[in-house]
């Protein structure tokens, strides 16, 4: 009890957002596997500090919360431990905004949370977010010079290094830069999308690739972006791969990494390592029902990739996915062994892989059926043009 006692006098000594830093810091870890004595306990302590007080980690209406909204429909709530093609982990945010106030503009920043203060304590929401947009321009105009040599970016990264250990923070530095720049362009991009995707089919797929073809001319560091808030929009994320694999030649690996949105692929395969991440920490909390949705949606984006891409384990992309797959299947089999044969396991269940169902194949005939007309009738148009 003592010790406790001693944990929680610790924790109200730290500032907000040290104590936000430090819980994203002990989340980071948990995601990447890493077993810390207390950290349990320490990560329960902190959440119920900001509950206490009617705010969540990184979330409130606070200075912060308005600077980084432009970010928000890039952000992921996996761990911030790999770069995400197109997409930043929430939990970089806090060492970054503490990096900016502290180190980059001091000055401007503590003008900007002060004058924030008031217009939210005044409910000025307009007025807040016109000053969040001039403080935006001001930060992404210092990135230019601070991380736009081998030096400085050097030097920043080392900085970086004293708010967190994430591996990816300097990288999401560099992400956040790019969406602050982009900003208008990316919100044009947006507000000509559908409110929501059913079905990603060839022509709305036509559509949007013809719309990235814009903006790659203009702004082609943003296309990642833009491609992500296609992918938030269908259910499911995966589809969005339909931007590359509609595009080649062929189906083949090596014909859809040469086409201009091949990254989608890969923005899939990031997503699955979230997948992987979410997973390790729902079954080290015993959350069976969790760990079965995670499953069921790892296994079907894993089919979806080998039916939609052939050849697929001769590319850079297959062996991301074999390896993916390999400790994940690890994962599972650790869990499973917990239990007597005799009882069995649900993430055991042969359901968890609906394509091996008969649905399943008659829809695996349906794609492979639906390539052949539409790579039939490519062909033709081809052959008719050369003539």
């Amino acid at each position: 009890m003592a010790q406790v006692d001693r944990i929680g006098e610790f924790l109200q000594r730290l500032s907000p957002l040290t104590r936000s830093c430090l819980l994203t810091e002990l989340e980071r870890l948990e995601l990447g596997g890493v077993d810390m004595p207390g950290s349990t306990e320490i990560q329960a302590r902190l959440r119920a500090e900001f509950r206490k007080d009617g705010s969540t980690q990184n979330r409130t209406q606070s200075p912060s919360r308005y600077f980084f909204t432009p970010l928000e429909p890039f952000l992921f709530d996996g761990a911030p431990t790999h770069t995400s093609c197109g997409r930043l982990p929430r939990g970089s945010l806090a060492p970054i905004w503490e990096w900016i106030c502290r180190d980059l503009l001091p000055t401007m920043a503590r003008d900007f949370n002060a004058q924030m203060k008031d217009l939210i304590a005044a409910d000025k929401h307009k007025e807040a977010t016109q000053a969040a947009s001039i403080f935006q321009t001001k930060v992404e105009k210092y990135l230019e010079s601070t991380i736009g040599s081998a030096e400085t970016a050097g030097q920043t990264r080392l900085r970086l290094a004293t708010y967190t250990a994430a591996p990816s923070a300097f990288d999401d530095l560099v992400k956040m830069q790019c969406v602050l720049r982009s900003r208008e362009a990316l919100a044009k991009f947006s507000n000509v999308l559908p409110k929501r995707i059913v079905r990603f089919d060839d022509q709305l797929a036509q559509k949007v690739s013809e719309r990235l073809d814009k903006l790659r001319k203009n702004d082609p560091d943003a296309v990642p972006f833009a491609i992500t808030l296609v992918a938030n929009l269908l259910k499911p994320p995966w589809q969005i791969m339909r931007l590359a694999t509609k595009a080649s030649s062929s189906k083949n690996a090596a014909d859809v990494a040469v086409t201009p949105y091949a990254v989608s692929v890969s923005m899939v395969l990031d997503r699955l390592e979230d997948r992987r991440a979410a997973l390790r920490v729902a079954l080290k909390h015993n959350r069976v029902v969790v760990a079965k949705a995670l499953v069921s949606d790892i296994y079907d984006t894993e089919y979806a990739l080998r039916v939609r891409i052939n050849r697929l384990d001769e590319s850079e992309w297959g062996a991301r996915l074999h390896a993916l797959m390999e400790s994940i299947s690890t994962l599972i089999e650790d869990e499973i062994k917990r239990f007597p044969d005799d009882v069995g396991h649900v993430l055991g269940s042969r359901r968890l892989r609906g394509y091996n169902s008969l649905s399943g194949k008659l829809t695996y005939l349906a794609w492979r059926t639906r390539d052949a007309i539409s790579d039939g009738a490519s062909f033709c148009r081809k052959l008719i043009t050369a003539a």
